[in-house]
């Protein structure tokens, strides 16, 4: 599967005055789960929407498959994502909404039918999407990135909104997904479900990678991934309160 592989060289992007990403480089390898980690404004969803054609970099390159997204021809059979599982149009039911955007990739009823089966939805597809929880919508999307059964995924904070069976499904289905030789990239704030599924982990900060190595190694020098995390990215939260702890966003 070595067409299986995202690769982020040197992106440098800039808003105004704000520099989103500041070289960032890192490669996702096929039949692993990365990680990727770090606090809010270090650049995570500027990288994703750069590596799927969504937004431009001043310089550096973001490769899927060893191309570019944008000229991919059916992208969704190279690349499946999760950026926003509110993306959707909320008076069609799941199955309508998995046939709109299978048809755009020239995919039929029947891989739709596949997807929804996969991602647990069976019981829901015929329900209008904008009536489904948060983690129902999850799941909607996770089915959307699975449609052209690609060989790499690029998902979102997927844990959000999933109650604790949701959560144990998802680690699973993440890991098959490995097991299957695909490249997975899984942005998340929740470091208790990335040490206990990610092999490697891509940390960041202020745009720009701060670690890349596998999570058995953080945890040779640290109790948790979580406890990595936080000695690795102190300098970079966005902002801190006045007793010195990092304040929410």
């Amino acid at each position: 599967m070595s067409e299986a592989t995202i690769v982020v060289d040197g992106l440098r992007k800039r808003f105004g005055s704000t520099q989103a990403l500041d070289g960032m480089t890192f490669t996702v390898q096929p039949g692993r789960i990365t990680g990727f980690i770090g606090p809010n404004g270090a650049g995570k969803s500027t990288t994703m929407r750069v590596i799927l054609g969504l937004d431009r970099p001043d310089s550096g390159a973001a490769l899927v498959g060893g191309q570019p997204y944008r000229t991919l021809r059916r992208p969704l059979c190279h690349l499946g994502s999760l950026l926003d599982a509110a993306a959707l149009q909320p008076s069609r039911t799941a199955r309508n909404h998995l046939l709109w955007i299978a048809h755009s990739q020239g995919l039929g009823a029947r891989r739709v039918d596949a997807v929804i089966e996969e991602a647990g939805l069976q019981g829901v597809a015929r329900r209008a999407a904008g009536g489904f929880s948060l983690g129902m919508r999850q799941r909607l999307g996770i089915a959307m990135a699975l449609l052209g059964d690609p060989p790499m995924l690029m998902l979102d904070e997927p844990f959000n909104g999933m109650d604790p069976e949701g959560i144990i499904w998802m680690r699973g289905f993440l890991r098959s997904l490995a097991r299957q030789g695909r490249a997975v990239l899984v942005s998340s704030h929740l470091m208790s479900e990335l040490q206990d599924a990610a092999s490697q982990v891509v940390i960041v900060g202020r745009g720009r990678v701060l670690a890349d190595t596998a999570v058995a190694d953080l945890l040779r020098t640290s109790s948790s991934l979580e406890e990595a995390y936080l000695k690795l990215t102190r300098d970079a939260v966005e902002y801190r309160a006045a007793n010195g702890t990092e304040a929410a966003r």
